[in-house]
């Protein structure tokens, strides 16, 4: 139930359950095998994000009311089942959005939880609310999977409607603490393929010491229908995928900066 139709004591104690990580806002989860982080993942989609990115899969994440009010003990208790599962395969849990550090506070309990259960955990994230993560949360997060959308400031603004800065002030924070990074980039042909705005992207990832891959991918476009769904203008219908040469090229400037690409 939504707090706004609660009674005044009833709402103090919902929104105190959230600010406090005990109560979040779900989307949806699925288990998946080599997909948001290394080997078979329980993936949680938390909703809210502040981000309108212009190739978003998921546009049905972006309003936290749209979610269900979910207990954190209920999500670790669902992680849990699985636990042997994630030991055989070298997988764990991921929290993705939406943009999850939106509600930090929740991803940090449940982290906390799964981490000293001998859970791996990886966060996918902007990096855009990276101030809201804080060091307990990301002592007990394995991996941080890091979408880098742009390069430069005024591409990062046309995809995202937001600033560049944060998301790089993050990835610096997570270097110098020692966090494991994966970067993924996605290749969106006439908005973040241009030469310059891929080299800037490699240029700041380059100084992160601890990135251990970079993921190119091509953008598709697999999740059109749901802006139609939801009755928003798609300003990238008319975009193809782009070909093999200009992945190619794409990932040969992650190279050349002595990255390891997928």
């Amino acid at each position: 139930m939504s707090a706004a139709l609660l009674s005044p004591p009833a709402r103090r104690d919902a929104l105190a359950a959230r600010r406090s990580g005990e109560r979040g806002t779900v989307h949806s989860w699925e288990l998946v095998t080599a997909v948001d982080g290394p080997g078979t993942r329980m993936t949680l989609f938390l909703s809210g994000c502040p981000l309108r990115c212009q190739y978003c899969q998921n546009p049905d994440t972006w309003v936290m009311r749209d979610g269900t009010e979910t207990a954190a003990s209920e999500i670790v208790d669902r992680v849990l089942r699985y636990r042997d599962v994630f030991a055989r395969t070298g997988g764990g849990l991921t929290i993705s959005g939406g943009e999850p550090l939106l509600q930090s506070a929740f991803v940090e309990r449940v982290f906390t939880a799964c981490h000293d259960a001998g859970v791996s955990t990886a966060l996918d994230t902007s990096g855009f609310l990276g101030v809201r993560a804080t060091d307990r949360l990301l002592d007990a997060t394995d991996l941080v999977l890091l979408d880098v959308k742009s390069g430069t400031e005024d591409v990062y603004r046309r995809v995202t409607g937001r600033e560049l800065e944060p998301t790089v002030a993050f990835g610096d924070r997570l270097s110098a603490r020692g966090n494991r990074i994966w970067v993924r980039f996605v290749l969106v042909p006439g908005l973040t393929d241009a030469i310059d705005n891929v080299g800037a992207v490699a240029d700041i990832v380059a100084r992160w010491r601890t990135v251990e891959r970079v993921e190119v991918l091509p953008f598709h476009q697999l999740g059109a229908s749901k802006w139609a769904e939801r009755g928003l203008r798609y300003a990238l219908e008319d975009v193809r995928s782009p070909d093999e040469a200009t992945v190619e090229r794409v990932r040969s400037q992650f190279r050349a900066r002595g990255l390891t690409v997928y």
